[in-house]
């Protein structure tokens, strides 16, 4: 059974004064419009905006870090707060950027792809934005003042854990009222299997979040109980690292990709203007990649030991199914979707911006899965150097490319106006070359045991100076992609081409409203019945699908 919320009447100021006629106007207004906001759309561009900032924070840290492993003898930062300066690093880039960008995308999208006139728990998410947006600026704050994991004052590391808690409740909230929304916001006629691609993995995206945060939240109060009181437990300010480092790496980071996927399989059913074939594979293996959401729930780094061959096969077994479980079936299941792309891209699909960064996104996020499969075989000895950090950035980096190109395909429908191929498209190549050039080197390096989170590392053979060079030159790169997005959106969105209600000849239901969405999203209850509600409407360009 399947629901369409009304319009939440009343909720913030987007409506208009009844006694006046007049909409409130002036910078306080508009300031006090988005706070108060109950509108799906502006929640999801406030998480969207906050990220990418967040980035180019982080990918200056990238470099700064890049150049100080080419010397550690000539640092610029102390040696003793290196543990605090990687923490910041990694969690901001994981639950700073990643998580927020992707929740932001899919608030922002899936109510107009359900049909429905707006999100279930408006208020909630919007109390989900500025919790992780609080909390995220506490970390940051916390950190700089000495604390955080290895932090030397008591107090900002205490700080730390109740900020970073509180923004874990934050993006929890908002996952919540996303799965909410589709499980039962859905237009009449649209079941399960009807659900659009994107949502699916939504759906996907945001339950695998909801069951793994809040462990994550109570990992975060027991470090606060120990810190607080004995340190003899957890391992005080120092164990916070590696008591965290499960839910910021991979295989639980895979998770954070899930929505780059469902993303790929929309872009190309548009792009070739036909029903994608194999629509249930697309699905199960979206699921299937979310299956990296055990590892954050168990909060469980399963690999395969260096003696596997002399074991019992009863104790073989017990590494061998986690060992599948947590690395090979995320992998598996991005295999599948890539599979289902392939046969829906023998169909000849238009090469539109939004399908070239959905599929180099999609191709670097199952690089890092690969990556990540090697480096839990023991055999590989590669635990404990770079090479965990570099399947950790193809995937953060990917899944960011790819959402940047859900930015390029939906911003039309949210502010009307569209970005030109021709401008926007080096942007795409930009950064997949910037993900490979912040990613590959440690691979390579990971092999010659160039350890991890440190910049102080035994010389090996190779030129470690070229390697660590590159990374910072691939943060860079990425830095300079994000700027240039930033300002080429700004300008698109503002001053842009006008775009059409339907620019991309789209099959799902966001594209049978106008251009800019209004505030309710629909002015009719639209009944569907197929997957691809518009594409019924299209009769000549159906015929012969799938």
């Amino acid at each position: 059974m399947t629901t369409i919320d009304p319009h939440v009447t009343g909720a913030g100021v987007d409506h208009v004064d009844t006694h006046s006629g007049e909409r409130a106007d002036g910078l306080l207004a508009s300031v006090a419009d988005w706070i108060t906001t109950t509108d799906h759309k502006k929640i999801g561009r406030l998480f969207i905006g906050s990220s990418l900032l967040l980035l180019l924070g982080v990918a200056a840290l990238g470099v700064l870090l890049g150049i100080e492993r080419i010397d550690a003898t000539d640092a610029m930062l102390d040696a003793g707060a290196m543990p605090q300066v990687f923490s910041l690093y990694r969690l901001v880039l994981t639950f700073g950027v990643v998580v927020p960008f992707g929740l932001g995308l899919a608030l922002m999208i899936v109510p107009l792809q359900l049909g429905a006139r707006s999100l279930a728990f408006p208020r909630l998410a919007s109390a989900g934005f500025w919790a992780w947006l609080f909390g995220t600026g506490m970390v940051i704050g916390s950190i700089i003042a000495n604390g955080g994991p290895g932090g030397g004052d008591e107090h900002m590391v205490q700080l730390f854990l109740v900020s970073m808690a509180l923004a874990v409740v934050g993006l929890t909230a908002a996952a919540g009222s996303i799965a909410v929304s589709v499980l039962t916001t859905r237009a009449p006629g649209m079941n399960m299997r009807r659900v659009p691609l994107f949502s699916w993995s939504a759906l996907v995206y945001a339950l695998g979040l909801v069951l793994a945060l809040p462990v994550l939240f109570g990992v975060l109060v027991l470090l606060f109980v120990d810190h607080r009181n004995g340190r003899s437990t957890f391992g005080g300010n120092v164990g916070i690292a590696e008591w965290l480092r499960v839910s910021a790496s991979l295989p639980a980071t895979a998770l954070y990709a899930v929505p780059v996927f469902g993303l790929l399989l929309e872009t190309v059913a548009t792009a070739t203007r036909k029903r994608l074939p194999m629509r249930g594979a697309g699905l199960i293996g979206i699921g299937l990649v979310g299956t990296a959401l055990f590892a954050g729930v168990a909060q469980v780094d399963a690999g395969l030991s260096r003696d596997l061959v002399d074991m019992q096969f009863g104790d073989a077994l017990r590494e061998i199914v986690p060992y599948a479980v947590l690395n090979l079936l995320p992998l598996l299941g991005g295999v599948v979707v890539l599979l289902v792309f392939l046969l829906a891209a023998a169909g000849r699909p238009r090469i539109q911006s939004p399908l070239l960064f959905s599929f180099f996104g999609a191709g670097m996020v199952l690089v890092g899965l690969v990556g990540n499969a090697i480096y839990h075989v023991g055999d590989a000895q590669l635990a404990g150097t770079v090479f965990e950090e570099g399947t950790w950035i193809y995937v953060s980096y990917g899944t960011v490319i790819a959402l940047l190109g859900g930015v390029v395909y939906w911003g039309p429908k949210i502010w009307g106006r569209s970005i030109a191929d021709k401008k926007v498209l080096p942007l795409a190549l930009l950064g997949v070359l910037a993900t490979i050039l912040a990613s590959l080197p440690y691979y390579i390096a990971g092999f010659a045991d160039q350890a991890g989170n440190t910049v102080a590392y035994p010389d090996y053979s190779g030129p470690s100076e070229l390697w660590n060079t590159l990374v910072a030159v691939g943060h860079g790169l990425m830095a300079l992609t994000v700027l240039a997005f930033i300002g080429l959106a700004l300008q698109s969105f503002t001053k842009g081409e006008r775009a059409g209600d339907d620019p991309w000849d789209g099959q799902t239901l966001e594209w049978a409203t106008s251009s800019p969405a209004p505030a309710d999203n629909f002015v009719d209850v639209h009944v569907i019945s197929s997957a691809e509600p518009l594409l019924d409407l299209k009769p000549a360009r159906s015929e012969g699908a799938a």
